[in-house]
């Protein structure tokens, strides 16, 4: 049966637009509704229990925008809560470690795998624990890099400032020899550019937008959630931030996929109400 309803997909911030990108571009008839806790960034430095908190707060105002599926686009969040999500709600969630863990698997040449994420990620083992469930052998070699998600929640991925910050956290990796570095937080595809240039043209970076959207794709067709409406479907964009902050960088990165954007607050059953109103409020 045809299923109109949006996928929900959420992440402490503008990160988790390299997902909805993905799954636009694969599956262009699916409608996206995503929320972006920007007024709680940043998560990585945050504990754990916290981080699962807002997740399943969250997560809980969009089921109750009626959702066909929950896509946890951000690592921090996974590794605090993904499991706690899943039962907590009758829909299909998927994550985003397991999909760029095995791209990284696949690229890999020489068993070198670098990783490099927020503080939270790192520290939880969760891509060290999905390379070892693949069975592979490969080396891999962890890296946080906090300030990252600053930057980019910024807007900003060419600064000197980033250049040199950048250098600092990846030379120790490239001296470590991996050949594929994953990406592991969903901010840090915004700047694959840089990354590239401090790494070399010879590592391969791994983001796992493009894998997500392939295990989306899976989990609807199994689940028969398709939407086969052939009109063109109109994405929600949601941050609990400044709207205006969020739109500057969502436009850059979606163009005009983005739409508008409205603010919102998933704190209490007041913020589902906000929510709801504010559908029929102009946007930014």
């Amino acid at each position: 049966m045809p299923d109109d309803r949006p996928i929900g997909m959420f992440d402490s911030g503008v990160g988790g637009l390299t997902v909805a990108r993905a799954v636009i571009d694969l599956l262009p008839n699916e409608r996206i509704l995503y929320v972006g806790d920007n007024g709680r960034f940043p998560y990585g430095p945050r504990p754990l229990e916290e981080i699962r908190a807002f997740a399943l707060e969250i997560a809980a105002f969009l089921v109750s925008r009626e959702v066909k599926m929950l896509v946890v686009a951000c690592n921090s969040i996974e590794v605090a809560a993904i499991e706690d999500v899943a039962r907590a709600h009758g829909v299909p969630v998927v994550g985003v470690i397991d999909p760029g863990a095995r791209a990284a698997v696949r690229a890999t040449r020489n068993h070198q795998i670098g990783l490099i994420g927020t503080q939270a990620t790192v520290d939880s083992g969760a891509y060290d624990r999905a390379v070892a469930r693949l069975g592979a052998d490969v080396r891999l070699v962890s890296r946080a890099c906090p300030a990252f998600v600053d930057f980019v929640e910024r807007g900003d991925t060419s600064s000197e400032e980033l250049r040199t910050i950048a250098t600092g956290y990846l030379e120790p990796l490239r001296t470590e020899g991996v050949d594929t570095l994953i990406l592991g937080c969903t901010h840090y595809p915004m700047l694959s550019g840089l990354i590239q240039v401090v790494m070399g043209d010879d590592v391969v970076l791994v983001s796992s937008a493009e894998e997500t959207a392939k295990d989306v794709y899976s989990a609807l067709v199994s689940a028969d959630l398709l939407r086969t409406n052939p009109s063109e479907p109109r994405h929600e964009f949601l941050t609990t931030g400044d709207p205006e902050q969020f739109r500057a960088v969502a436009h850059h990165f979606l163009g005009p996929k983005v739409g508008g954007i409205r603010a919102v607050d998933v704190g209490s059953v007041r913020g589902v109400e906000t929510a709801r109103l504010a559908r029929g409020s102009t946007w930014i």
